[in-house]
């Protein structure tokens, strides 16, 4: 039996069984259905997209996997040189590991041992109320969501805040001799309830970073690859490491990446063995992975996407900023996401149904109704996906 994630195998119904994908649309047991949420926001081009399939079609001929202890290959060595001269700043060192939650972990880690290298004993760690950083257990204890870890609430050493600059600058007047890192889900908080915030904060955590001597993370595993309207946050605020996964295959494989800059990885750099970072995921630098990585950067740079981007935050504005109804707490957009927040959960009960007869796969959490559609969505797609949020409330 599949243990299925996030669900109560008693009572889940029945999962839709998709024979195949192409676009934006599943074509499953209940229909052709336009996937609203890009498979946990990581199909970016789409599905079966014929440039992604031959990059891994290409890859598969040659070996589909080598581990990286004591080998090294041309799709793992082009993307890091890629990312490197891609991402702002001195972000040029890539480790890579198989999925976001364990990306994070590496960060963590990094940030915690690079204080050791140096003789430092600083263990606090600043994350942000209602963050979601993954589901192992550093990832747990950084994060701050009730619905996702209430069997998990150890929080040892974590400070949680508001993404308000006095909240921020009470934590670092109070704790920052202490803290080895600040980590935050940049602008948009996802999975804790897509909270979206000013970049003000950011710029106002970098400055106290520098003058407290504290390693910024970014866990731009969600935001990365324009889904703030940004093509990364990190290039409106550079942070020390970022952390990238889901659109970085373009949703193809799962992998990751946790991108340090000169200062980090010069703190584990000597002829000393114990200042070495002591972390290897069996398939990092998957060749697979790198290479469909390639060319979904690739698709990314030469077709535009931050105007395909730009449209979908434009055409979302149009269908839902003035919706209005009692039951509803807030609408907020932000580059390819839209939410509508609800006051009461039980409003959102029967929605995923209501879509599905509407040709739409969506999957609400908590009280957000929300989309983070591929991009390559068009027009009418979009409409159809907008006009059945919009037309729930009409009901």
């Amino acid at each position: 039996m599949i243990w299925y994630p996030y669900a109560q195998m008693k009572t889940m119904p029945t999962p839709i069984r998709v024979e195949r994908a192409e676009g934006v649309y599943l074509y499953t047991d209940r229909g052709r259905l336009i996937d609203s949420v890009s498979s946990w926001w990581s199909v970016i081009h789409g599905y079966n997209h014929p440039t992604l399939n031959a990059a891994v079609e290409r890859q598969l001929h040659d070996f589909a996997h080598v581990m990286l202890g004591g080998l090294t290959h041309s799709p793992v060595e082009r993307l890091s040189e890629k990312l490197a001269d891609w991402l702002p700043g001195d972000l040029d060192y890539c480790f890579f590991s198989d999925s976001g939650s364990v990306a994070v972990e590496v960060a963590l880690k990094m940030a915690l041992q690079y204080n050791i290298n140096r003789g430092s004993d600083r263990r606090k760690i600043l994350a942000l109320r209602h963050a979601y950083h993954g589901d192992t257990f550093k990832t747990m204890e950084v994060g701050d969501d009730a619905d996702y870890h209430f069997a998990f609430p150890f929080k040892q050493g974590v400070l949680h805040i508001s993404t308000e600059i006095a909240a921020l600058e009470q934590a670092f007047a109070e704790h920052g001799s202490e803290l080895s890192c600040m980590i935050v889900e940049p602008l948009l908080q996802g999975a804790g309830g897509m909270k979206m915030y000013d970049v003000a904060f950011l710029r106002r955590a970098r400055a106290l970073c520098d003058r407290y001597d504290v390693l910024l993370i970014f866990d731009e595993v969600a935001t990365g690859f324009g889904r703030t309207g940004n093509r990364f946050v990190a290039d409106q605020v550079c942070p020390d490491i970022l952390v990238l996964g889901k659109a970085l295959t373009g949703g193809y494989i799962g992998h990751a990446v946790t991108v340090a800059s000169r200062r980090v990885f010069d703190g584990f750099y000597g002829d000393d063995e114990r200042l070495a970072l002591m972390h290897g995921p069996t398939f990092m630098g998957n060749a697979l992975a790198c290479s469909v990585a390639l060319a979904s950067i690739d698709l990314f740079e030469k077709q535009n996407y931050m105007q395909k981007i730009a449209h979908i935050e434009e055409v979302s504005r149009n269908a839902l900023q003035d919706l209005r109804d009692e039951r509803i707490r807030d609408v907020r957009i932000l580059g390819g996401c839209a939410c509508i927040e609800v006051k009461d959960a039980a409003t959102l009960d029967g929605f995923a149904a209501f879509a599905l007869e509407r040709g739409v796969f969506s999957r609400p959490f908590g009280t957000c109704l929300y989309t983070m559609p591929p991009y390559i969505i068009d027009d009418e797609q979009l409409a159809t996906v907008l006009f059945a949020m919009r037309d729930w409330f009409k009901r």
